[in-house]
C-alpha cells in the first residue's frame, strides 16, 4: 500500500467537496471525508488501488485523466455517471445500489507530490428538478388529454348501453340474450373507468402522521392479499419524526406502489421479496422548492423489473405493464404524493426495482 500522503495535501479534507488524489498511474493516493461519504468506501479500503476499481474511468473521463497526465492540462466534465454500494445487498432485499449523476474537474499537480486531484460534485438535484418539471408537463398534457376523450365516451357508451337492453327485451332466444349481457356488462365497466379518470379528489386532511403506521397498514395488507408467494422485510429509521400528511392518501399511495410490486413478482415466484426502507434525506429539491429534510421512503422488489418500453410513461394513466392491469394504480399514487409536494422516481433493471417516495418533512 501506498505512504500516507504528506502534509502539504492535508487541506483536501478541509474541502467540503469530494476529492480524490492520484498519482501518475491513476492509482488512488487519499480520498478527502467526503468523498468517503459520497462514494461510501473507507479511505483505507481503496488507497493504492487504481481508480478504475472505484469509478467507471471510461469515455470522456478517461480522455480527462489522460490528457491531465500527459498535458498537464486542466478538465471540467459533466454528467459522470457511477453506481454506489449502499450497503448490504440486493439477495437479501435490504441495502442495494444507487446511481449517482457527477460533475468533475481534473487537476494535475506538479512537484515532489505529483499527481491528478480529480474533484466529485453530486447533480442529482439538478436532475430530478429537470425530470420535475418535465412529469408535471406531461402529466397535466396527459391529464387533458384523458379528461377530454372521457367525455367523448361518456355519451356513447350510455346509448350503447341501453341499445342492448332495448334490444335484449326484444329477442325471444334465451341464449343471444348472453351476447346483449356482455355488451351492457362491457359498457358499465367502461363507464366506472370513465369515473375513476373524471372523478375529483376529496379534499385533504392533513395531520401528524407516523410513516411507519403507514407502512405497516400496507404490510398487512399484502401479507393477506399474497400470503404464500410474498416476504416483506423492513429496514426502518425509527427516529423519523412524523410527517403532516393525509393518513388515507398516504396509505392508497404506498399501497398502490407495493401491490403493483407484488403483482409483477407474479403469483408463481417462490421468494418474492418487497423491502420497506425508510431514511432522512438531506437537502433536497421537491417540487422547485429547497428542503432541508425529507423522508425517504423505497418500496424495493426483486421481480422482473419494469419493462424497458414503458420506463417513461408508466405514471401515465392507462399504461401497465401486467396484462389486465388498469393502468391506474402509479396514476393515482403519484397524483396524492404531488398533493403532498413529493415526488416517486424509479430505478430497476432485472431482479431489483427501487421506487422512492421523498415527501418533506417539516420539525415544526
Amino acid at each position: 500500500m501506498s505512504d500516507p500522503l504528506p502534509d502539504p495535501f492535508g487541506g483536501l479534507d478541509l474541502l467540503s467537496s469530494s476529492v480524490i488524489f492520484l498519482d501518475r498511474d491513476f492509482v488512488v493516493r487519499h480520498l478527502n471525508p467526503a468523498a468517503e461519504s459520497l462514494l461510501t468506501i473507507g479511505k483505507k479500503a481503496c488507497v493504492g488501488l487504481p481508480l478504475g476499481e472505484i469509478l467507471d474511468c471510461a469515455g470522456a473521463f478517461r480522455d480527462a485523466l489522460d490528457n491531465a497526465a500527459k498535458h498537464g492540462w486542466n478538465y471540467t466534465g459533466q454528467g459522470l455517471e457511477i453506481v454506489r454500494n449502499d450497503g448490504g445487498s440486493v439477495e437479501n432485499g435490504v441495502g442495494g445500489a444507487t446511481t449517482l449523476y457527477l460533475n468533475y474537474a481534473v487537476n494535475p499537480v506538479e512537484g515532489a507530490n505529483s499527481g491528478l486531484v480529480v474533484e466529485l460534485w453530486p447533480i442529482e438535484h439538478q436532475i430530478r428538478a429537470t425530470r420535475e418539471e418535465h412529469l408535471l408537463e406531461q402529466q397535466h398534457a396527459s391529464r387533458e388529454l384523458i379528461r377530454n376523450l372521457a367525455h367523448e365516451i361518456k355519451n356513447p357508451l350510455g346509448g350503447i348501453r341501453g341499445a342492448a337492453q332495448l334490444l335484449e327485451r326484444e329477442l325471444n332466444n334465451p341464449g343471444l340474450r348472453e351476447y346483449t349481457q356482455v355488451i351492457v356488462k362491457e359498457a358499465d365497466r367502461l363507464q366506472d373507468l370513465m369515473k375513476r379518470l373524471l372523478s375529483p379528489h376529496r379534499p385533504m386532511q392533513p395531520g401528524p402522521l407516523n410513516i411507519h403506521e403507514v407502512l405497516e397498514r400496507v404490510r398487512s395488507l399484502l401479507t393477506a392479499e399474497f400470503p404464500k408467494t410474498l416476504t416483506i422485510l423492513r429496514d426502518y429509521d425509527t427516529s423519523l419524526p412524523d410527517l403532516v400528511a393525509d393518513r388515507e392518501q398516504m396509505i392508497q399511495a404506498v399501497l398502490n406502489i407495493a401491490r403493483n410490486a407484488a403483482q409483477a413478482i407474479g403469483e408463481d415466484a417462490r421468494d418474492g421479496r418487497i423491502t420497506f426502507r425508510t431514511r432522512v434525506a438531506r437537502q433536497v429539491t421537491l417540487a422547485k422548492r429547497r428542503h432541508r429534510l425529507a423522508v425517504s421512503l423505497q418500496v424495493i422488489d426483486n421481480g422482473p423489473g419494469v419493462p424497458k418500453n414503458i420506463r417513461e410513461r408508466m405514471f401515465f394513466p392507462l399504461v401497465s405493464g401486467r396484462e389486465g392491469g388498469s393502468g391506474l394504480g402509479l396514476t393515482l399514487a403519484q397524483s396524492f404524493i404531488d398533493q403532498h409536494q413529493g415526488v416517486i422516481e424509479c430505478e430497476s433493471r432485472p431482479g431489483h426495482t427501487c421506487f422512492t417516495v421523498l415527501l418533506p418533512l417539516s420539525l415544526s
